[in-house]
């Protein structure tokens, strides 16, 4: 093997290689156990009205184990993410002791259910948190079977716009489990509108009662208290101290 230079630097090369390989395992290993290089910043790249500091300090420090370069930042994600407020995380490391994290709050557009501890966000995803009581009032409350928000708040959208022309508001939906809409306006009307049907559409129904709500219901000596809007010819008008009237 000695005559044959070729073979000599072949295994040389060899060798230098596995030192490499060594050293740099040597040196990976180091930097994950080595009591130094600690993260010393967590830093918040964006306000954060909801989430409160003693939610973060409460989660952060048992996932936040290890240096720089051994900490886990899903670890870190997820701890963050099982906050009532917070949808979504992102997590980086910033040389040499910083962490980034970018927070998404949910978006309250709506209570859910019985309004009480669950809302609805922009993205139409049922969450669990509390607000104070002049914010919660301020939105409307929506309901359905689950696995709707979706659907119930993409018709609330629908109704608002519907119903601009006559300048009510819709403060109450509700799609029964009979997928049946239910509709509260802003004045208390109670609007039965009726689960979906070709012949004739939910939002044709409640166009139809747009139309008529000027001459026909606004204008009642007495109050009204339910229109019911499921007739294919008609709508049928409940007033206050009457059992029915049309």
């Amino acid at each position: 093997m000695w005559h044959k230079p070729h073979l000599i630097n072949a295994l040389a090369d060899l060798l230098v290689l596995v030192a490499a390989a060594v050293l740099l395992a040597a040196g990976t290993v180091w930097l994950v156990r080595v009591p130094s290089l600690p993260i010393r910043q967590v830093e918040f790249m964006a306000a954060l009205p909801h989430v409160q500091r003693g939610e973060l300090e409460q989660v952060l420090p048992s996932a936040m184990r290890g240096n720089f370069f051994s900490i886990d930042l899903d670890a870190v994600r997820l701890a963050l993410e099982q906050l009532p407020w917070v949808r979504k995380v992102e997590v980086k490391r910033v040389w040499p002791a910083r962490l980034q994290v970018y927070v998404e709050e949910h978006q309250a557009v709506a209570r859910w259910g019985e309004g009480r501890a669950e809302l609805v966000n922009s993205h139409g995803e049922v969450f669990a948190a509390l607000l104070p009581e002049d914010e919660a009032s301020r939105l409307p409350l929506l309901s359905g079977p689950n696995g709707t928000a979706r659907e119930v708040m993409t018709r609330y959208a629908e109704f608002v716009e519907l119903l601009r022309p006559i300048r009510r508001r819709p403060e109450q939906l509700v799609l029964s489990s009979r997928l049946a809409w239910q509709l509260v306006l802003d004045n208390g009307l109670r609007l039965e509108i009726g689960g979906d049907n070709p012949r004739l559409p939910v939002n044709q129904r409640l166009a139809r009662f747009v139309e008529v709500y000027p001459e026909k219901v606004a204008v009642l000596a007495t109050k009204p208290l339910v229109v019911d809007l499921r007739y294919p010819n008609g709508l049928a008008i409940k007033l206050a101290g009457e059992r029915k009237g049309k």
